[in-house]
């Protein structure tokens, strides 16, 4: 394993996010009739922080894709994620031996030495990109959530399970 594939905190071997995801889309994605069946158990709306569903932001770009697949790999009847930290701060927990899925939030942030060597030099500072991963749990992997947060939405007849059942019945 390279160095770029390990991480200074938990000093073990963990993928390179630029391996992982892909990778993991790939197993996935390939398969869209069955997606298609996983997203009319519920998955049809975009996945969302459970305990931020207040603010209703939804989690975007290739997190969506990776939640959507999730939702069909472990057959959940909801959209909503927490990590185990929301989860006990809201007082419920993810149960024991449940599975997380990697989800990734890139920005760019300024240092402050780079400010000051901008300001000095009489430049613009460059902006620093990073990438971070967080591991988040369907609200159906958790026990003892609020029934705010752990809130399954009805299932809408008619939207896209039949449809895909009729094309792979070959109607």
């Amino acid at each position: 394993m390279t160095d770029a594939s390990r991480t200074a905190r938990s000093g073990g071997a963990r993928a390179s996010l630029y391996a992982e995801i892909p990778a993991r889309n790939r197993r996935t994605g390939s398969r869209p009739v069955a997606l298609g069946a996983a997203l009319g158990r519920g998955g049809h709306r975009l996945p969302r922080p459970a305990a931020q569903r207040l603010l209703r932001r939804a989690y975007s770009g290739i997190n969506v894709l990776i939640l959507w697949g999730a939702v069909f790999a472990g057959g959940f009847s909801g959209q909503n994620w927490l990590t185990d930290r929301q989860a006990q701060a809201v007082g419920g927990n993810v149960r024991k031996g449940e599975p997380g899925t990697t989800v990734v939030y890139a920005d760019r942030f300024i240092p402050d030495d780079e400010r000051r060597r901008a300001r000095d030099a009489g430049n613009e500072p460059q902006a620093i990109s990073f990438l971070k991963r967080f591991t988040v749990f369907n609200c159906a992997q958790c026990e003892d959530l609020p029934n705010g947060i752990a809130m399954v939405p009805p299932i809408p007849e008619g939207l896209i399970l039949p449809r895909v059942e009729a094309q792979t019945a070959g109607t």
